[in-house]
């Protein structure tokens, strides 16, 4: 059986990366639901219907498993997908909670990035409530990474001058860490550290989410010998197209 991964686009290909990279010797379906993204601009209960329609498809594939690698699908409805389904389904959150740990005591503030619909949710509110006792994380929208993402343009030439623009109302010499809370915003990890001060960190959630999911199928006795074969899907349409698929593939070699 296989593991389901699922995103609004391409940016859950980096979570795909980091769990074929630790369970590489199982089979994965990937669905980017490409003819609805981007999710965080849109109200939440259309959102909600596609996630709901995407993850019905993933499930009718025979999967055993569904790793929802979307901080905003995770944020809007990961609750009602677990209600809805009695296999494991697993879902993102920013990286709060080692941020807060790591400068809680060193006078440093914390950036956690996201897209406008995640910013928006009770979850991460909620999670920020929780583990920011000294009101040190501050929050801002990078909502147009997920625009270059979708064209596959990851030239600094046209992201540099937006991640300029958004970061500049920020003083970053009082940051000690940019949180990543769009897997989308993985693939601009290098150019936004060119931004930033030197000793300032940046994480995602990404390697905690895939270690949740070999735990919870270590628990459940899931782990299986397959071949580390990838089977991509755009919006329940399975990619057939070889240029298209050449694209994924150099998506995850650009991320080694």
């Amino acid at each position: 059986m296989k593991i389901g991964v699922f995103d609004s686009g391409i940016g859950g290909i980096t979570v795909l990366h980091d769990a074929v990279k630790m369970l590489p010797n199982e089979d994965y379906i990937y669905y980017a639901d490409t003819m609805n993204v981007p999710y965080g601009t849109k109200p939440k209960e259309e959102v909600k219907k596609y996630i709901f329609y995407a993850i019905d498809f993933i499930v009718s594939q025979g999967v055993k498993a569904i790793v929802v690698a979307c901080n905003t699908a995770t944020s809007v409805a990961i609750e009602e997908l677990r209600n809805r389904y009695s296999i494991p389904i697993i879902g993102m959150e920013p990286a709060v909670k080692p941020a807060v740990e790591k400068n809680k005591n060193a006078d440093k503030r914390i950036l956690v990035t996201a897209t406008e619909l995640t910013l928006k949710q009770d979850k991460l509110q909620n999670l920020i409530a929780k583990l920011d006792n000294e009101h040190i994380v501050d929050l801002l929208s990078l909502q147009e990474l997920v625009r270059f993402a979708e064209n596959f343009d990851f030239s600094e030439e046209s992201v540099l001058p937006y991640l300029k623009e958004r970061l500049s109302n920020f003083d970053l010499s009082n940051y000690g860490t940019v949180v990543l809370g769009c897997t989308h915003f993985t693939f601009f990890k290098d150019m936004i550290q060119k931004l930033l001060p030197e000793d300032v960190d940046i994480i995602d959630g990404n390697m905690g989410t895939v270690n949740n999911l070999r735990r919870i199928l270590e628990e459940m006795n899931l782990l299986n010998e397959g071949n580390g074969s990838i089977d991509f899907y755009n919006s329940g349409v399975r990619v057939e197209d070889q240029e298209k698929l050449r694209q994924y593939k150099d998506l995850l070699k650009q991320l080694d």
